[in-house]
């Protein structure tokens, strides 16, 4: 065989079902045609006309065939190997190609179906793809040749002369492939690194806020993050993250506006400082079942657990309010540097687990002091139980033990919900007050359609001052949420979203304290407490200009701030845009 066929037979066998695809485009042929005449066939067929005076190496040059050709073969890598010809729904054994098919599928396996068992030999075939088609049949023949299997002599021939006529092709796809090595080459030389990606995400940001008593002007904000997720095994993940945005002091919270509940879901970061955010590692372990995380920085709840809230959860291109990314009552608290796991049961059940640290560079686990460290400091202690029936329904209940020393609090005004609520619910018991909280919540998803999609969620605690100095030992805390996200609104990937709900809300309590004067026991009211429960309403709308950027304009209001009705309601107006590279 000479040096030209066996230089040719260098690609992969998926195409001389593409081979035969034209013949039967053809308008008849007998049905006692060989495999061989159909060869010969194809090969007149295929063949260039010699009365419009371009060659084959003419055709190459145009760069318009070869990108058409690009497409072309990115069609077939969705095709699927025939071992039978019986295997195709659309080939029955009255066609008159039908010995041919079946010779070669048979006896070289050079046949191609589509995912749906179709073979579609009626669609039209392009030199491109012939030339792939024979470089697959090609390669094919020389694995039975050098295993010894018998190939027809004739078969042979016919495809000396097939690679003859199509030198061209075959000589540019070997030279496209030489191509590709070679800048697969130079990157391997040059890139970054071979086990990290870098993602990124930038946001801009306008906003204001109205009412009766609204002083705040519109601003205009960012926020970026780069993400370097490095993997070692394929399988897991290391992330490090850095952050920068320009809120800072300028948050819409309680010493702008009032109240904590009008908080940007975003409104990380100081003078755009850059700033390690992120640093944790996942990998998992027993066949993928279950997952670990260990994190040094910023490993929060909602890294570990899932919060079942698939479209409101990202702070980048979720919520535009803090509040109504996801459960509140379970998802935040102390965290930062600790241990999480997951462990998938089955397709429909899960369990996790966690425990994490503050990360408070002055009190947190970093800080050998006492009251501080990994297990003297504030903490999260918790668990998760998920279970999936379908795949659009998921219900998970989580429960979260939490402790603050009341150092935090007073250094960097941390509450108990992280500072997304009134006052008197991030702070029961005063400022510096130690204060331990067990906390339940329960979450729902269900994506009724493929366009509609509701969630849900619930939560309480009860929070107690560990000190004992007081009379108010102990307060209970409630929170609840719905949400409705309509999908692919106006264009594919587009999402409104309508929720409304209550946040961390603490109820009335009495309690009895020592009169200092006459010793005396008397009862005291939690005086700071006006029953009147605070809500949050939001709709929004995010609209993709493309796979890279979104856009989401919306607006939510908080009726009864600081949970008393005298309170004038609050809007705040966004508009949100998120670059993502």
């Amino acid at each position: 065989m000479s040096k030209l066929l066996w230089s040719s037979i260098k690609i992969a066998p998926a195409i001389v079902g593409a081979f035969f695809l034209a013949i039967q485009s053809a308008s008849a042929a007998p049905e006692e045609t060989s495999k061989l005449q159909l060869a010969e066939n194809l090969l007149a067929q295929a063949a260039p006309n010699p009365s419009n005076g371009n060659s084959s190496t003419q055709m190459l040059e145009q760069s318009g065939e070869l990108n058409r050709m690009d497409g072309q073969l990115d069609e077939s890598e969705s095709m699927d190997q025939v071992t039978s010809v019986q295997e195709l729904k659309d080939v029955s054994p009255t066609e008159w190609a039908y010995e041919a098919l079946q010779s070669l599928v048979e006896r070289y396996g050079c046949i191609v179906g589509y995912p749906d068992q179709t073979y579609r030999g009626n669609r039209a075939l392009t030199r491109w793809e012939f030339a792939a088609g024979l470089n697959a049949c090609m390669n094919t023949m020389e694995r039975l040749i050098q295993e010894n299997v018998a190939v027809l002599k004739e078969d042979i021939d016919t495809l000396k002369r097939l690679a003859q006529e199509f030198e061209a092709e075959l000589a540019a796809l070997g030279g496209r492939v030489d191509n590709l090595e070679g800048r697969v080459a130079f990157l391997e030389d040059n890139q970054f690194s071979t086990t990290t990606k870098l993602r990124g995400e930038a946001i801009f940001s306008v906003a204001d806020t109205f009412g009766e008593d609204d002083n705040t002007q519109t601003v205009f904000q960012d926020r970026v993050r780069l993400n370097l997720e490095t993997s070692f095994t394929g399988k897991d993940l290391l992330r490090t993250r850095l952050q920068a945005g320009n809120f800072g002091g300028n948050r819409f919270d309680v010493s702008n506006t009032g109240t904590n509940v009008t908080r940007l879901a975003y409104d990380d970061g100081s003078n755009n400082d850059i700033t390690i955010d992120d640093l944790w590692y996942r990998f998992p372990l027993f066949d993928d079942k279950l997952t670990v995380w260990v994190g040094a920085n910023s490993l929060n709840l909602d890294d570990v657990f899932s919060t079942v809230s698939p479209y409101l959860a990202d702070s980048g291109t979720g919520s535009l309010s803090r509040i109504g990314r996801y459960n509140n009552m379970v998802y935040r608290g102390p965290s930062g540097a600790g241990l999480g796991f997951r462990f998938d049961i089955s397709d429909q059940f899960y369990v996790g687990g966690a425990y994490l640290a503050s990360d408070n560079s002055e009190l947190g686990a970093s800080n050998p002091d006492e009251g501080s460290g990994l297990f003297n400091g504030s903490y999260s202690a918790g668990g998760q139980i998920g279970f999936k029936p379908t795949e659009d329904i998921e219900l998970a209940a989580t429960f979260v033990h939490t402790f603050r020393t009341g150092n935090e609090d007073i250094s960097n005004n941390q509450g108990l919900f992280g500072n997304i609520s009134d006052t008197d619910a991030e702070f029961p018991f005063g400022r510096g007050i130690p204060t331990a909280a067990e906390r339940i919540g329960l979450s729902a998803s269900w994506k009724i359609t493929d366009r509609i999609h509701l969630g849900a969620w619930g939560g309480y605690a009860i929070a107690n001052e560990v000190s004992s100095d007081i009379g108010l030992d102990s307060r209970d805390i409630w929170t609840w949420n719905a949400n409705v996200s309509i999908l692919d609104l106006g264009k594919e990937g587009a999402v409104l979203s309508l929720s409304g709900g209550m946040p961390p809300r603490g109820e009335f309590q009495e309690g009895t304290v020592e009169d200092p004067l006459t010793g005396e026991t008397i009862t005291v009211r939690d005086a700071r407490r006006v029953d009147d429960p605070t809500y949050l309403i939001q709709a929004q709308y995010k609209f993709p200009i493309n796979d890279n950027i979104s856009i989401t304009p919306g607006a939510y209001v908080v009726l009864n701030p600081n949970q008393n009705d005298d309170n004038d309601a609050i809007w705040v107006g966004v508009i949100r845009t998120t670059f993502k590279f």
